[in-house]
């Protein structure tokens, strides 16, 4: 399994940074000494296959032994053991418990040569015992890398330790620009500390991207020549220098600095090569899961796929025609992991819903209207006439992070994302347009920050803009029932059937349209496709101004089953007819909240709309694509974790323990 890097690197000097000692009495008196006791030694040259005559016999003397510290120990509980004594686990547990996982560690790290050794990696680099003393020997000699570090380095490629110190750096600047933060805070201006919901994926950085020329800024050097680093809000270079030495000091105070190094540049000290051996050592795991990933893959051949797909359906098939209740439970769980590829006969799909919302007093004024329901009714729609939404992306300026950025004279969002392209910085953001500009005016003050003026728009005005965001993207947008100011004048809203009267819903319906669109159910997520560039025009809109939070990045939308639903009966006439209309169908129609706008973005009208294409797995998005991937994820873990748990228990009995070390730790339960 990839490892968490964030928790791996830096994590002392982060919790210590943030003050997470206070309060706990774990560190002795005589803390450099008590905190450089070996309480663990690895070494799994000293299993049976690395004696003469076994299968590892030849690297036997190229394996180490690897020592976990007491300082690994307190390292790791504070930055995640601890919370797991606030919620009722003992410290004698959750020690032996990092003890375990840092030992397995070291057991994995060590397997990880001698898997490079016998099987190259998964780019077909090869490794040799040989080529890996020269490199060890090279650092003895000239005394510029441990032979440790050397040692790492020998596995990793160029890419993948240029990769790993980027990282590491960034770490690094995040800790201090945390110091830095809390020591201007009392400069700061206040934040929206509520941030409207963010886009999945929004700034999701590309994990293959590193930044060569990335740099740690102490303020004693200029930040524009570290690369893309970016300063924090209201930084300076005397703002940096404090939380640089801030942060040097509580490295020397933990016994991490010596008095007599050089901290004119953060790459020399001892501290950074102790994290960059960290940094290498989870290269070189990933290193190892890319290699079982491709093992794990070759088993996901197109036999197998298509079998397992096929078997899937049948299952499902059974299922929901058996019990359509577990289909609709299974409509609320699908994901891009989780597919339903069976519908029963009967009208099934996804919509988007948009809220335009009443304001707090057209909502008290219906509350307490008094009237049969007809004058209730008509009463509404008067007051739905008069409803006013606005942009609802202002936190997006105002909260701590600004995700604006300004182009042609308007104001977007989230530029690097929406606007990047293969080898950017973050991934690009998927079913989300990002060309529709905030809606109101916007002016900015270097001391008081945004202040923002949203424009006020009606239902007409949304279904004009929603109309042009369509037909921008190069859509064409057909109305089925035009709105009409005919819709606020009706006072009849009833039927009668079989000499039964009962309430009409489709009278409350006051727009319908239709995307010109041919669906096909194995492109939804392909960008590009008219399906999906209609979809990701409605998810922007939506959280523009969409007030039902609830539905925000939902996989599609919310599930509409053929039947009586728990939705409010007008939200549920509309939703079950943009359905029926097929993907691409807008409704709109009112109820107790206000306007709803529906969009169809799935419909199961075809009982098997998916088809698995071994052919498509490569393409982005596509059904078989996600499909593909959902089982190689499983697939991978595995046999990720087989492998784990297998050399875990291979090697065992080549782990030396000194509980006695760290007794003091374990005994925490009896002193607090």
């Amino acid at each position: 399994m990839k490892m968490n890097k964030k928790a791996a690197a830096v994590s002392l000097a982060t919790v210590l940074t943030c003050g997470a000692l206070a309060g706990c009495d774990l560190v002795t008196t005589d803390s450099q000494k008590d905190m450089l006791q070996v309480i663990a030694e690895v070494d799994i040259s000293r299993g049976e296959e690395f004696q003469s005559g076994g299968e590892y016999a030849k690297y036997a003397d190229v394996i180490d032994t690897s020592t976990v510290l007491k300082r690994d120990l307190i390292a790791n509980f504070l930055s995640s053991g601890y919370q797991s004594v606030q919620s009722g686990a003992s410290y004698s547990d959750t020690f032996d418990l990092i003890r375990e996982s840092l030992v397995n560690r070291k057991m994995r790290i060590q397997y990880a040569q001698v898997y490079l050794f016998e099987n190259g990696d998964a780019a077909g680099n090869a490794y040799t015992a040989e080529g890996y003393r020269a490199a060890v020997e090279s650092a003895e000699n000239d005394g510029k890398n441990s032979p440790e570090l050397s040692g790492l380095r020998y596995f990793l490629t160029e890419t993948e330790r240029a990769k790993a110190e980027y990282v590491l750096k960034v770490q690094i600047n995040n800790t201090i620009d945390s110091q830095e933060k809390n020591n201007i805070k009392a400069e700061e201006r206040e934040y929206d500390t509520s941030v409207r919901t963010l886009p999945t994926g929004v700034n999701t950085e590309n994990e293959d991207y590193y930044d060569s020329s990335y740099n740690i800024y102490t303020g004693k050097n200029k930040a524009s020549d570290c690369g893309s680093y970016e300063p924090i809000e209201g930084s300076t270079s005397t703002t940096r220098k404090k939380a640089y030495n801030d942060f040097l000091s509580n490295l020397l105070s933990n016994n991490l600095l010596d008095k007599g190094e050089d901290v004119s540049r953060f790459e020399n000290l001892e501290y950074y090569k102790l994290e960059l051996k960290t940094a290498y050592e989870d290269a070189l795991l990933d290193k190892i899961s890319k290699a079982y990933e491709k093992k794990a893959e070759a088993t996901l051949t197109e036999a197998y796929l298509t079998e397992k797909f096929n078997e899937t359906l049948e299952n499902q098939r059974q299922a929901f025609d058996a019990d359509k209740s577990s289909f609709e439970t299974a409509l609320d769980s699908a994901s891009d992991t989780s597919f339903v590829l069976y519908a029963p006969n009967g009208n099934y799909g996804y919509v988007m819903n948009i809220l335009l919302p009443f304001s707090d007093t057209q909502k008290n004024y219906l509350t307490n209207y008094t009237g049969t329901e007809a004058q209730k009714f008509y009463a509404r729609a008067q007051v739905l006439k008069n409803l006013k939404a606005t942009d609802q992306r202002g936190t997006w300026f105002t909260g701590e992070t600004d995700y604006s950025y300004e182009k042609d004279g308007a104001y977007y969002f989230f530029e690097e994302s929406a606007n990047a392209t293969e080898g950017s910085k973050y991934e690009p953001l998927k079913n989300y347009r990002g060309t529709y500009a905030y809606n109101g005016t916007v002016e900015y003050d270097e001391d008081e920050g945004y202040t923002l003026t949203p424009n006020e728009i009606d239902v007409d005005g949304f279904i004009g803009l929603m109309t042009t965001a369509l037909q921008d993207a190069g859509l064409t947008v057909n109305p089925v029932q035009a709105a009409s100011s005919d819709y606020y004048a009706q006072t009849d809203f009833y039927k009668t059937e079989d000499g039964v009267k009962s309430v009409d819903y489709s009278k409350f319906l006051y727009y319908e349209a239709k995307v010109n669109l041919t669906f096909n159910a194995n492109e939804v997520f392909v960008a590009g496709t008219d399906v999906n560039k209609a979809m990701s025009v409605i998810n922007e809109l939506s959280f523009a101004y969409n007030t039902d939070t609830a539905g925000l990045n939902k996989y599609l939308g919310y599930s509409v089953s053929a039947y009586n639903t728990s939705f409010v009966k007008e939200f549920e006439y509309a939703a079950k007819k943009a359905v029926e209309g097929g993907v691409g169908t807008v409704t709109v129609a009112p109820s107790e909240y206000g306007w709803h706008i529906m969009y169809c973005t799935f419909s199961y009208a075809n009982q098997t709309p998916y088809a698995f294409a071994f052919a498509d797995v490569e393409r982005e998005g596509s059904f078989s694509n996600l499909y593909y991937e959902a089982l190689k994820s499983a697939t991978v873990d595995g046999y990720s974790n087989a492998m784990q748990t297998q050399v875990v228990n291979a090697y065992s009995a080549c782990v030396t323990v000194y509980e006695s070390r760290y007794a003091d730790l374990k005994d925490l339960d009896n002193r607090s």
